[in-house]
């Protein structure tokens, strides 16, 4: 019996120490297995290993986005020129095209303004053309005079006017009155229609002789005074 006590207690005994002789063991097994994985100033040397490619990663980063900045700018000042560059180029084109419309315009006016004055030459030549030759006598003297009257709305027919011709003078432009009141008051009548000088001066038509002897400017000028006086020369019957 006590021998087998013993037995048991000598075999408990023996476990508790083998389990703390495998703990340590175990510890010790795992320290040894960490220095051997890792030697002396591994963690140190590690460390700094790990670290230069990252600051060599971060530098390369910023290179690149300097580079990317520069390549921006110097995108966006090529940019800004191409763009200045095309507003001169714009502005030129608009200046180039305003400057050749006013060209334009002056020429066109230009070409105009001689046109008129052509067609202004042309007309006169025309209507030098259209000019009635009138005969140097009396029935031309009458009908030249009365298409000035005509122009200057003065009233006369031709009877009217011959009529009080034929009775003045006879148709001879050259008459003089030497023997009448206005004679003795120094101012005879002379011409076709026997005009004192004041009268003839005073209705004198314009574009006529101011020449009193003158057949068409006397009888234009003595129309005008009837015309006045009488409402025409053909309501004159006799001296007027």
């Amino acid at each position: 019996m006590p021998k087998n006590i013993f037995s048991r207690v000598q075999s408990r005994s023996l476990t508790r120490h083998h389990k703390i002789a495998m703990a340590g063991v175990a510890t010790l097994g795992a320290a040894a297995i960490g220095f051997s994985a890792v030697p002396s100033g591994a963690s140190t040397k590690t460390t700094t290993e790990a670290a230069q490619p990252a600051a060599v990663a971060y530098s390369n980063q910023q290179i690149k986005d300097v580079k990317a900045s520069v390549t921006d700018q110097m995108a966006g000042a090529s940019l800004k020129a191409e763009q200045i560059a095309a507003k001169k180029k714009a502005d030129a084109a608009a200046a180039a095209k305003k400057k050749a419309a006013a060209e334009a315009a002056k020429k066109k006016a230009e070409a105009a303004r001689q046109a008129k004055e052509a067609a202004s030459r042309a007309a006169k030549r025309a209507e030098a053309k259209k000019a009635v030759s009138y005969p140097n006598n009396l029935d031309g003297w009458i009908r030249e005079s009365l298409a000035i009257l005509k122009k200057h709305d003065i009233p006369a027919s031709y009877d009217g006017i011959h009529r009080n011709i034929i009775r003045e003078s006879s148709g001879n432009p050259k008459a003089i009155n030497n023997w009448d009141i206005n004679a003795i008051n120094g101012i005879p009548s002379k011409g076709l229609l026997q005009v004192i000088p004041p009268t003839f001066k005073h209705w004198h038509v314009p574009g006529t002789s101011w020449d009193i002897y003158d057949p068409v400017a006397n009888i234009t000028a003595a129309c005008n005074y009837a015309a006045d006086k009488y409402g025409s020369m053909d309501n004159v019957d006799s001296a007027y």
